[in-house]
């Protein structure tokens, strides 16, 4: 029987904790190249089971986030529309942005980032070079909200994680590759 070796891998062991699964980048990449023969093939068996492993995966970690998101009383929308604002690279967003970010109309992201700035989570302004614009920034207390949310979902996305083969999580990142049109260097150069 292996025994782990530091205090704090046993103390992991003991709580029932398991580390991260390491996942060969060759295997994903094996596995990509045959999800892209199986879609262009007769039988598209394999791109399918790829495609049925990466949506059971974003579904299950999707609902665990909407849970969590309507537990701090937020709309799953608002809370997307919060990660979207918070995750770009400036921290804020145009309107029409958002929408497309969101893949909502304009009038109605223009909608969603006024409930958001009555919570409190957000700020509105014009824009400076033209006033037609609506710029929309996280508040400090839109921050904290998206960072309390998010501390609560990954107890629970961690918890999921652990219950994926090696199996299953290569299927969902080799669909997911697929999907954005990513191929995996192989080579260790």
């Amino acid at each position: 029987m292996l025994r782990p070796k530091s205090s704090r891998a046993i103390r992991s062991a003991k709580l029932g904790k398991v580390g991260p699964t390491v996942i060969s980048m060759r295997r994903i990449e094996m596995r990509r190249r045959v999800v892209q023969r199986s879609f262009d093939a007769e039988d598209k068996h394999a791109y399918f089971e790829g495609v049925a492993e990466a949506r059971y995966v974003l579904r299950k970690v999707f609902r665990l986030v909407e849970d969590e998101a309507k537990s701090f009383e937020l709309d799953p929308l608002e809370h997307q529309a919060l990660i979207q604002i918070y995750g770009s690279s400036l921290m804020q967003l145009r309107v029409n942005e958002l929408a497309d970010r969101l893949d909502i109309a304009p009038a109605f992201a223009s909608n969603l980032s006024r409930v958001l700035e009555t919570k409190q989570l957000v700020s509105r302004a014009r824009g400076k070079s033209d006033q037609r614009v609506t710029i929309v920034s996280l508040t400090e207390t839109g921050q904290k909200l998206l960072q309390a949310i998010d501390a609560a979902v990954k107890v629970h996305v961690d918890y999921f994680a652990r219950t994926l083969s090696l199996k299953q999580r290569e299927a969902a990142l080799s669909i997911l590759m697929f999907y954005v049109g990513a191929i995996l260097s192989t080579s260790d150069r």
